[in-house]
């Protein structure tokens, strides 16, 4: 059987400093953080930028992980280098393979602690299931979205996001360290029930589907011409209905949604997705009946021969 091994990644953007603090002490005391006896990968996605304290040094490490990235190891692009290097290190085909991903991100937007997941890999949904009915954080379902891809997770068997704000760019806060360092541990702690077969799966999972992305208002020469609105500022997961304030503009207009369903909004004036023209993403909750094809893909991947 082949040894179960998790990567454990922190600073896939060098300026969410948390999770990298984090790791840095968890190597000065290797009993900071229960694993459970199960084996980790601690790694800095981009040490780079971490160095330059910036989110990225060319293009954004997660959304580098792609086909095309991975045809030449010579890139003078370092996100795509290091995308490559990751996967030669610790891919499942790689030097010190490991079979799940874990990906600790921050966020300046109001979105307290979270699960992300791309697209719908059973595994995925089984371990986020286990999480949600553990800890009953909210579960965003990213797909359908052709502009956001190569996402770091979607290239190891299974892999989630966690991700937890809101919390300034570059700044250390006790309560965000706090959330990941729970998290981390009952991730791990439930991936080790799954290893002893010791299962109590949720019958339902609540997801929060990707519907959109919209961005903020522009002028015709492509310039910012309105922010936010007050009463939807730092209002993710709260629903959205018909004629609600979205955003302002300083001559008095207000913009407003305008769909026929409600909606749910997520990354609400995210800091880091104005560059990607994205002022915040659309979702719809659903309530899924958990289906047996997650749990047994789960178990069959940690149990793998």
């Amino acid at each position: 059987m082949m040894p179960l091994q998790i990567l454990l990644v922190a600073g896939t953007h060098g300026n969410e400093i948390n999770g990298i603090w984090l790791f840095d002490e968890w190597n000065k005391s290797s009993f900071l953080i229960n694993t459970y006896g199960i084996k980790t990968c601690k790694v800095i996605g981009n040490p780079q930028a971490t160095k330059a304290g910036k989110r990225y040094i060319h293009n954004d490490l997660n959304r580098s992980f792609l086909e095309e990235s991975f045809l030449s190891t010579n890139s003078s692009n370092f996100e795509r280098s290091r995308a490559n290097e990751l996967l030669s290190l610790y891919g499942v085909a790689g030097a010190n393979p490991c079979q799940i991903a874990l990906d600790f991100h921050t966020t300046t937007a109001s979105m307290g602690s979270c699960l992300v997941v791309y697209g719908r890999r059973d595994a995925d949904l089984a371990l986020a299931s286990l999480i949600q009915n553990k800890l009953g954080l909210p579960i965003y379902l990213h797909e359908s979205d052709q502009k956001q891809t190569g996402f770091l997770v979607e290239s190891w068997p299974c892999g989630l996001v966690v991700e937890i704000g809101p919390i300034g760019q570059g700044l250390l806060n006790s309560r965000i360290i706090s959330q990941t360092k729970l998290i981390l541990e009952s991730l791990m702690e439930q991936i080790h029930q799954v290893k002893n077969l010791n299962l109590f799966f949720p019958e339902k999972l609540i997801v929060h589907r990707h519907i959109k992305s919209i961005d903020l208002p522009r002028d015709e020469e492509g310039n910012i011409n309105g922010y936010v609105h007050s009463l939807r500022q730092s209002k993710d997961w709260h629903e959205l209905k018909k004629n609600d304030e979205l955003f302002y503009k300083l001559n008095g207009e207000i913009i407003r949604f305008e769909e026929d369903e409600p909606f749910i909004p997520v990354f609400i004036n995210e800091a880091a997705y104005v560059e990607k023209n994205i002022a915040m993403s659309f979702t719809k909750r659903e309530l899924w009946n958990f289906k047996k094809e997650w749990k047994q893909s789960l178990i069959d991947l940690i149990h793998q021969k």
